[in-house]
């Protein structure tokens, strides 16, 4: 939970192929803001499954709130445009640690 009410705050660079995966006990509709936060990011929200719901951009120190359309309980901050650089949209699927199918 600290980690999580921490974020990025206060980092003043972020590598290209970085990012911070955020894993919320319920799905809820999760919202983000960028209070002390340095550096625009950019943020997908996440299925169960690992499909992306929705991509919000969000400028450095801005107090508006950027919350998923539906619950989840997955959120991926990257760098400010790492999503659209790389091609990545809603509807695609990340995979991969707990995003990983279960059998």
């Amino acid at each position: 939970p600290q980690q999580r009410q921490v974020g990025l705050m206060g980092r003043t660079r972020l590598d290209n192929n970085a990012g911070m995966l955020f894993v919320f006990e319920h799905p809820a509709h999760q919202c983000f803001w960028m209070k002390n936060t340095l550096i625009p990011l950019s943020i997908a929200f996440l299925a169960d499954d690992g499909s992306i719901v929705n991509i919000a951009d969000m400028q450095p120190q801005a107090l508006d709130l950027h919350c998923s359309q539906v619950p989840v309980r997955h959120a991926l901050e990257v760098k400010q445009d790492g999503f659209r650089s790389k091609g990545i949209k809603p509807g695609m699927r990340i995979t991969g640690g707990p995003l990983e199918p279960r059998h």
